[in-house]
């Protein structure tokens, strides 16, 4: 509530400058068109130019840039009405006729309208200022609002350039480009617009399409020198939630001043936002409250208003931040938290229905007389003559004057991190037991240590020990507000520790200027599928832009998995993560499979000198045997198939995916050898590297027919034992398939409390299993391979335990 601790809205009490004594103030605060000033906007703009405006020459420049904004929130808007639903732009305003209407309009035309007096109050509150924050929009589907300000604005990446410019044949191109849908011959987009942010969204870091993981991103994004506006929704709020912590994580030391704004407009798609039916933002003050913000409720239909909030709270928090230093309070701060108050779609017809959502007129312009005439009447409200525009957009794009950069190539947008300097690798001796994970612990370890100027994010949803990774954990520890004595926690550590997988991994991926880790069990990580699909998704996009992601690839491990967690029901043995993403592009989202220590160690090395993936290492945390040395970890990692053992005829090829897979084809392989059969073993790390390249872009990262054939001479019989299930394995390993000369095994969907050996029974795929296979492939007898008591185990009538 507003006179709570920690809670404000914009003050009302200030003694507002009459006409006469300051005609500036009371031009402004007459507004225009469809922006109005209520009386607490009033008063907290006298407030902020008392504070900061100390002359009457830049007082004046304040207000004119106030002004400024005004025409330009309306002439926002009046652009994003026209994207949804016209084909035509006359920047002389006058009425638009039927035949200058889309006869399928298309458009999030409600959430872009509000999303207008946003990105204004951020663009103005840059002028003031004269600094370029950076800026985040987790509503990506609101991209409409964007991508009209920023042609409005001159603010644009070159595929927009190159196509839009402000005049009626400039403003027709991009309206008609909006929702286009067309594909050139290669399968692209013909439009560089899209329904959300995209590849060519001037600024735009995320696409934001998965609502909800901005919120769990915008805390761990700015280094100490920089400055975030981050844009969220109140239904977002409720679609993700762990956005509550930020207080918890944010360190002046580490992170930049961040300014979360919610743009409150009370509905979803087809109802009011759970919020709304609770109490309405009075509700989400006081929960702001409960968890260590401290909210500023603005009006969310005036630029103005934002602009105050954002410098409001940015000094605010460098207040908190000087008495931090000088030894007063502690850690978590009172984060400020913007609260805009709005109704869905305001500035248009149809503004707070549920239709407001996409097609607030209910009816097609095109097609329909009311219809068209209620778009008129709407624009006709907000329209600002051409010449008053430019001065407007001229009083705000004075970013050559303060010599700051455009909103296009804020900070975080053109961010680089360097390459790491990356240390010897562990050496392990052959045939020694030894953890994979703990093998990656050493690595990581020596990583950060060599490469102090990088922030690292740790993201871990709990049970770092359990995965191995204990010299990590002792390094960087836990980040904690109060930290438990005897245990490794600090107010300044580096992991990022909560039992929500989404939140943690969103920790991760959000630190582009860092060097960063996630590990996790394999069968909850799935859960991050959908934060780890948009940023790899959105960098592939940037490529094919032109524009190369400055990002360090983020390695994510599943461990704890499927075949080594048996001690836990099936719900903990799942590697439905690493089927999905085998399904990704293989250029930006790998999927390993490494098979022992010095395979795992110099994986995780190796994925630091690459930019712009997500690769997912699937990752066993017990003990297993050294299988290679550093220079066959190198071929593996190059190649994605390394063939161990060889013959100059083989009667069957075995291929392992996996490190317990890779023990049990050793098995089958020594029983065939001494059975006298000739044999090949091969272990496959990356499956994607062996598939048909679904496109140009992924064919840079794959073998390509003609490799794989020298790596893997032709024969007709062969046997995989995989990880995962073998079903999305058989589609990925097509060149290898040999129809009915192959089989393919692997997790049969059969799991309980169990050890290794029972969950590899259970899903048929134990080295005798294999060797049932062989014998099918090959035309061997069974008996010539299998002793009686061992096949008796196959056929399910024997005891197990003879396959141990």
């Amino acid at each position: 509530m507003p006179n709570q601790p920690g809670s404000s809205r914009p003050p009302r009490h200030t003694q507002l400058p009459s006409a006469a004594q300051d005609p500036d103030f009371a031009a402004w605060a007459q507004g225009v068109g469809m922006i109005s000033h209520g009386p607490a906007t009033q008063a907290a703009i006298a407030s902020l130019l008392q504070r900061h405006a100390h002359t009457p020459e830049l007082r004046g420049a304040w207000l004119a840039k106030l002004r400024a904004a005004d025409r330009l929130a309306n002439m926002g808007m009046w652009l994003v009405a026209h994207m949804t639903y016209a084909r035509r732009v006359r920047l002389d305003g006058e009425p638009l006729v039927a035949g200058d209407f889309k006869p399928r309009p298309e458009g999030h035309t409600g959430g872009a309208l509000n999303m207008v007096p946003a990105y204004v109050g951020y663009l103005t509150a840059n002028s003031l200022t004269r600094m370029t924050r950076s800026w985040l929009m987790g509503q990506g589907h609101c991209v409409a609002a964007i991508d009209a300000l920023n042609v409005l604005m001159d603010n644009m990446a070159p595929a927009h350039a190159a196509r839009y410019s402000l005049s009626d044949e400039g403003l027709t191109k991009l309206v008609n480009d909006f929702y286009h849908c067309g594909v050139d011959a290669d399968g692209h987009p013909v439009s560089p617009l899209g329904s959300h942010v995209n590849a060519h969204t001037a600024g735009g870091l995320s696409e934001g399409g998965y609502l909800g993981f901005a919120g769990l991103q915008y805390a761990h994004m700015p280094l100490a020198h920089q400055h975030l506006v981050a844009f969220l929704s109140d239904g977002a709020f409720e679609e993700q939630r762990g956005s509550d912590w930020v207080p918890r994580w944010w360190r002046a030391e580490d992170s930049g001043p961040i300014v979360p704004v919610m743009i409150a407009n009370g509905r979803r798609i087809d109802q009011r936002t759970t919020m709304s039916q609770s109490g309405g933002t009075h509700w989400f003050e006081e929960h702001l409250i409960l968890n260590g913000f401290a909210p500023l409720t603005i009006d969310g239909r005036d630029p103005a208003a934002f602009a105050w909030a954002i410098i409001a709270a940015e000094t605010e928090l460098a207040e908190q931040v000087a008495a931090l230093k000088a030894g007063h309070g502690r850690y978590p701060l009172r984060l400020p938290y913007v609260i805009a108050e709005t109704v869905k779609g305001y500035g248009f017809p149809g503004a707070g229905t549920n239709a407001a959502h996409n097609l607030p007129l209910l009816a097609s312009p095109a097609e329909d007389a009311s219809a068209r005439e209620r778009f008129n009447s709407g624009a006709a409200a907000l329209y600002v003559p051409l010449t008053d525009l430019r001065q407007a957009i001229d009083a705000l794009n004075d970013h050559a004057s303060s010599q700051r950069p455009k909103e296009r190539d804020h900070e975080l947008a053109v961010a680089v991190t360097p390459l790491p300097t990356t240390p010897p690798l562990p050496i392990f001796a052959p045939g020694q037991l030894v953890s994979p994970m703990a093998a990656i612990d050493e690595t990581f370890k020596r990583l950060v240590l060599a490469n102090p100027e990088l922030r690292v994010r740790v993201g871990n949803p709990d049970e770092m020990r359990s995965n191995r990774l204990d010299q990590t954990l002792d390094l960087l520890k836990h980040r904690v507000t109060d930290p438990e004595p005897g245990v490794a926690e600090a107010l300044d550590g580096s992991v990022i520790t909560a039992l929500n997988e989404e939140a943690v991994v969103c920790a991760a991926l959000a630190n582009k200027q860092g060097l960063n880790l996630v590990a996790s069990y394999e069968a909850f990580a799935v859960k991050m599928l959908g934060a780890m699909r948009q940023e790899v998704i959105f960098a592939r996009h940037q490529r094919e832009a032109g524009r190369e992601p400055g990002w360090l690839t983020v390695p994510l491990l599943a461990s704890s998995h499927t075949w080594e967690n048996g001690k836990n029901e099936q719900s903990h043995q799942d590697p439905t993560l690493c089927e999905a993403w085998l399904g990704e592009m293989d250029d930006v989202a790998p999927t390993l499979f490494p098979v022992d220590a010095p395979s795992a160690a110099y994986t995780l090395r190796e994925l630091y000198r690459s930019r712009g993936r997500i690769a997912l290492a699937v990752v066993a945390k017990n003990p297993v045997p050294v299988v290679l040395d550093e220079e066959q970890a190198r071929r593996l990692y190059e190649d994605g198939i390394l063939c161990l053992h060889d013959t100059a005829a083989p009667r069957v090829q075995l291929f392992a995916i996996g490190a317990y897979q890779l023990i049990e084809m050793q098995r089958a392989l020594t029983r065939l050898t001494r059975a006298g059969v000739d044999a090949s073993l091969y272990v496959i790390q990356e499956p994607g590297k062996l598939r048909e390249a679904r496109d140009e872009r992924e064919a840079t990262a794959t073998l390509g027919q003609c490799r794989l054939s020298q790596l893997v001479p032709p024969t007709h019989a062969r046997v995989f034992l995989a990880h995962c299930r073998p079903e999305p394995l058989c589609g990925v390993l097509r060149p290898l398939d040999t129809g009915s000369g192959s089989r393919f095994l692997g997790y049969r969907n059969r799991g309980g409390t169990l050890d290794t050996f029972g969950m590899l029974y259970a899903n048929r795929a134990t080295w005798g299993h294999v060797l049932e296979a062989v014998s099918e492939v090959a035309q061997l007898e069974l008996e010539a391979l299998l002793d009686e008591p061992e096949r008796l185990a196959l056929a399910g009538e024997g005891d197990p335990q003879a396959l141990r």
